[in-house]
């Protein structure tokens, strides 16, 4: 395996056309081995970094290796803002979506969600545009994708405008006022974090981002089900430097600056842990949280810490938070042990999305052991060719 890192979009195409096992590499946040190859590993972050925004259409266009939290400082500056954030605002617009990586939000969905549109280098080193508008039928399996159509070189983003928010962080939510009261928890403000070691009958810390301008449904700065302001910044992870989250305390800041859960100027962890994750419907939220709590001395030797959050349901065939309740989906980009049918069988539109892989990469350049285990081509429904 070998890293390759074009500076042009034509030496991205010559590299993909020239290749017989190809993946697209992102930031390297991935705890799965979905970027995994025995052929060559792409980076398209030496691209030209453009964020073109068209202010009329209300969009960005973007080069698939820039960072979300370089983006966001672009858009700000020129008065706009993405809808949500992932709690890291270190990693790749293009990784991003292609995993269905997400931040938390009663009424936010997931960040491919806000893609528009997406152009590709396809197998044989051409380029295609996939849009929204233009081509409906496919498009929801064109963005969360899995790196299996091709490589992408820029993605036209959704936007809206700009907008302060300010982050609160209370302390020691008992459980049973999470389980008792859970909607209204979660829907307290514009996006909701509840972090836990699934011990002590308490939930360790709760993070309120309050969009201005929202109706204020906590009381920020006093006691709130049970739990207590915090008294200074908190880390996700109790026992860590505050330094590297950001602001807290009810600090009016721009929605960059408060969205993710950590700035972009620290390395938010030292890679040393591994990271699991699991989207349910959301009825199933209060059982696997009583679950999980009776698990809890058995994870205790080896959890750093938990996030409970919610994301709202979009339309990508392979987003983990598509609209249809079908039980536990896996998170792309983190290890997961659930076996390969079991994943399969929580999507419905699972044979169209092979069926698309398959119409733009007949030769499997862009498959890899992770496809391979769940995309085998070879049972392809009759006629899907």
């Amino acid at each position: 395996m070998r890293v390759r890192r074009p500076r042009t979009v034509a030496g991205l195409q010559a590299m993909v056309a020239g290749g017989t096992r190809v993946r697209a590499l992102g930031t390297g946040h991935s705890f799965s081995r979905i970027a995994d190859t025995d052929g060559e590993l792409i980076s398209t972050a030496g691209l030209p970094p453009t964020a073109d925004i068209d202010a009329a259409a209300g969009t960005v266009t973007v080069a698939s290796g820039v960072k979300y939290g370089d983006l966001a400082q672009r858009l700000n500056a020129a008065g706009w803002a993405l809808a949500n954030m992932a709690s890291l605002p270190h990693i790749s617009v293009a990784g991003a979506c292609a995993t269905a990586t997400h931040g938390s939000g009663d009424h936010n969905r997931n960040l491919a969600a806000a893609v528009r549109a997406v152009d590709l280098v396809t197998a044989d080193g051409s380029l295609l545009t996939l849009d929204r508008d233009a081509g409906p039928a496919r498009f929801p399996g064109a963005v969360v994708a899995l790196g299996a159509l091709g490589v992408a070189t820029t993605l036209t983003l959704d936007l809206v405008p700009a907008f302060p928010v300010r982050q609160y962080v209370y302390d020691d939510l008992p459980g049973g006022e999470l389980t008792g009261h859970f909607d209204e928890i979660m829907g307290a403000a514009y996006s909701v974090s509840v972090f836990t070691w699934w011990r002590g009958g308490r939930h360790h810390q709760v993070w309120l981002k309050h969009a201005d301008g929202d109706p204020e449904r906590f009381p920020a700065g006093r006691p709130w089900h049970g739990a207590r302001p915090a008294d200074g910044p908190r880390h996700p992870v109790p026992g860590m430097p505050a330094d590297t989250a950001t602001q807290q305390e009810g600090v009016p800041g721009p929605w960059h600056e408060r969205l993710p859960h950590f700035r972009l100027g620290f390395t938010p962890s030292a890679g040393a842990e591994l990271q699991t994750e699991y989207l349910l419907p959301r009825q199933a939220a209060v059982p696997a949280i009583e679950a999980l709590t009776s698990l809890g001395p058995l994870m205790a030797p080896v959890l750093r810490t938990s996030e409970i959050r919610t994301v709202a349901a979009d339309e990508a065939w392979l987003s983990t938070a598509a609209r249809t309740a079908c039980g536990a989906r896996p998170h792309w980009g983190k290890v997961s042990g659930m076996a390969p049918q079991a994943v399969r069988a929580r999507y419905p539109r699972w044979d169209d999305f092979r069926v698309l892989a398959r119409s733009l990469d007949p030769d499997g350049k862009f498959r890899n052991d992770f496809m391979d285990t769940y995309f085998a081509s070879e049972d392809l429904p009759a006629g899907a060719d």
